[in-house]
């Protein structure tokens, strides 16, 4: 049996970085592992066991860089309008939203926004290819 656990961003600020993911998205803490030199949080929705795992290295002050492979982290929601307003107040500063109809069917409606860290999360309706 193969299953998806989690995906990996390292973030620079714990409290900043947890503070909008709870807020923006409404994810919740599961675990948090505390080391000498790190420390990994796992967060995730009452909707999905999929993690979102945050390391923090403590001895880093510097942002990190993101590669040229870098793409992003995707969500879908029931109501893109509520969430892009929950980003919002959370202090995101969300992208338009994209009704993507490349042959005239919607293959997607979403708007990305960017977290504390740099990295894109792409808020995506559910519908079209996302049901």
């Amino acid at each position: 049996m193969v299953k998806l656990a989690h995906t990996m961003i390292r973030v620079l600020d714990e409290a900043r970085a947890v503070a909008f993911y709870e807020a923006a998205f409404g994810l919740q803490i599961k675990d948090r592992l505390d080391f000498d030199s790190f420390t990994l949080i796992y967060m995730v929705l009452p909707t999905s066991g999929f993690e979102l795992e945050l390391t923090i290295n403590k001895d880093r002050s510097e942002p990190y860089a993101h590669s040229d492979g870098y793409g992003h982290l995707a969500l879908v929601v029931d109501d893109l309008e509520a969430s892009r307003a929950q980003v919002t107040a959370a202090g995101g500063t969300p992208k338009d939203i994209v009704d993507f109809r490349p042959g005239g069917d919607r293959v997607a409606r979403f708007f990305f926004v960017t977290d504390p860290d740099g990295y894109q999360i792409e808020v995506i309706e559910k519908g079209g290819r996302f049901v």
